[in-house]
């Protein structure tokens, strides 16, 4: 029944596809900016499961705005933020959408999307359910979404309206970046960033895609405005501080600006990482004499392999500019089929809540570690009881896809595993397929594992790490990659 509906979403969309009027070559006219999105201190941090309070900011936090527009009959338009965030809930990106589309409103506000690098030092964005923030003496969660939404719509504003004529590169380089998480031991279980050093380690269980894919775009005196690098790697190498922290993507752009111009926005996207780590899982004491003997941080480490990267591809392709690039951005709500809760995950889960709330009721500063653990097992819990009254549960995910010249740019919400990342790409009708993962999420930025690792088990391939599983990832890479066909059928003139 689910195929079948999926199947005749299909033709819908791809009638509809076919029925507008053909790709048109015209000037491509481009908008950039940057804005400070770092809290006011002290605040609370995401990305691990207890409580953390930052009362330092190691670096600035970062939003940057890339407007693309083209004109006449067959215009159309992508405004893309990437933020220094863990991830955007979708709640957020329409709070975003609807101040924009009160200054602006001759736009599409459902062409703009936002992208989360993922670093586990930034702020909490969700209402609700992470942790028990204190009332006094913080951020409030709030407060700061009222400060990002602010300067992040109005970034926007500022680009679109400086929109100019300009010309845009595409280039792909190779940067060792991020490295499989996911151990696999002889008795065919898996571990997430879990000991190799152990007789019964036999290997890494899914991919590594080392490519850093770029955009580099031009204003029409020939000065650089703007660049993408997209990585596959989340910036978490300092995870676990109680600081605010952009991770390697700080030292990636204050070292690009600096070899760039200090005017030059650039946008970081995380590629399809849910199963890939920035930390060395083996090798590391020989990396780490490397890294000391060049005196470098790890996030410097990470940040001098990206920049290379990039320059090798500037140099192969600045002369190589398309100033009127073919142009289409598709937008469609995708439903994908929710992963199965059984009833044993129900009872373990319903059993560890129940367990949760008296100890935390036993001594309220439980809550820092329990807290959160408590709520994602909650929506276990949830989950099946809907299962119940609907067996047939269908996730939402809001998918988009631009045609810009030669290239595919496509996004999802989740942590999705590189697996999946490598079959769109390996599908693609593009020269180059750009995959940008966390862009948006109605559920923390869940994991999209494959069918290998939820056989492995482990955090990020359990239930509790899963709205949607294997089944929905491959409807997600079939969809996408018919939509990429589609836009490369199409008639041009």
């Amino acid at each position: 029944m689910v195929k079948k509906i999926f199947n005749k979403i299909a033709i819908v969309t791809c009638l509809t596809l076919f029925l507008v009027a053909p790709v048109v070559a015209s000037q491509l006219y481009i908008g950039a900016r940057t804005v400070d999105i770092t809290p006011e201190l002290p605040v609370a941090v995401t990305g691990q499961f207890h409580l953390r309070i930052a009362e330092v900011a190691e670096t600035p936090l970062a939003a940057t705005v890339l407007v693309m527009e083209t004109r006449g009959s067959s215009g159309d338009l992508a405004i893309i933020v990437s933020c220094d965030a863990l991830y955007i809930p979708t709640d957020l990106v329409l709070l975003v959408r609807q101040r924009v589309k009160k200054q602006l409103p001759e736009i599409d506000e459902n062409k703009i999307f936002l992208n989360a690098t993922h670093t586990h030092t930034a702020p909490v964005l969700a209402l609700e359910g992470e942790y028990l923030i204190p009332k006094t003496g913080v951020t409030q969660v709030k407060d700061y979404r009222k400060f990002f939404v602010d300067k992040v719509s109005t970034a926007i504003v500022e680009a679109w309206n400086d929109r100019a004529p300009g010309s845009v590169a595409w280039g792909m380089g190779y940067a060792v970046a991020g490295y499989n998480r996911r151990i696999v031991y002889s008795d065919g279980t898996s571990g997430m960033s879990s000991k190799t050093n152990l007789p019964e380690f036999r290997s890494f269980e899914g991919s590594e895609d080392h490519n850093v894919n770029t955009l580099f775009f031009w204003d029409e005196k020939g000065k650089l405005v703007s660049m993408v690098v997209g990585v596959a790697s989340p910036s978490q190498e300092v995870e676990g501080r109680h600081a605010v922290n952009a991770d390697f993507w700080h030292p990636v752009r204050t070292g690009l600006k600096e070899k760039y111009g200090k005017d030059v926005n650039v946008l970081g996207w995380a590629a399809a990482a849910g199963d890939i780590t920035p930390h060395m899982r083996y090798r590391k004491d020989a990396d780490d004499r490397m890294r000391n003997l060049r005196k470098l941080s790890r996030t410097e480490e990470l940040a001098r392999r990206i920049i290379l990267a990039v320059d090798e591809s500037f140099d192969a392709v600045a002369e190589e500019r398309h100033s009127a690039p073919l142009f289409e951005h598709h937008v469609e709500e995708l439903p994908l089929p929710e992963r199965w809760v059984t009833e044993k995950n129900y009872l373990e889960a319903k059993a560890f809540v129940k367990n949760a709330k008296e100890q935390i009721a036993e001594d309220p500063k439980a809550a820092d570690a329990l807290y959160r653990m408590m709520n994602w097992q909650e929506r276990t819990v949830k989950r099946y009881e809907k299962q119940l009254e609907n067996p047939k549960q269908l996730y939402p995910m809001d998918l988009h896809v631009i045609r810009l010249g030669d290239i595919a740019i496509c996004t999802n919400e989740f942590e999705l595993f590189s697996d999946f990342g490598i079959r769109m790409i390996a599908r693609s009708k593009a020269l180059q397929t750009f995959v940008i993962q966390l862009a948006g999420s109605s559920d923390w930025g869940s994991y999209l594992p494959t069918q290998r690792a939820v056989n492995g088990g482990a955090y990020s391939a359990i239930i509790h790490s899963n709205i949607v599983g294997p089944e929905g990832g491959q409807v997600l890479v079939d969809r996408t990659v018919e939509v990429i066909d589609e836009l490369w059928n199409k008639e041009v003139k």
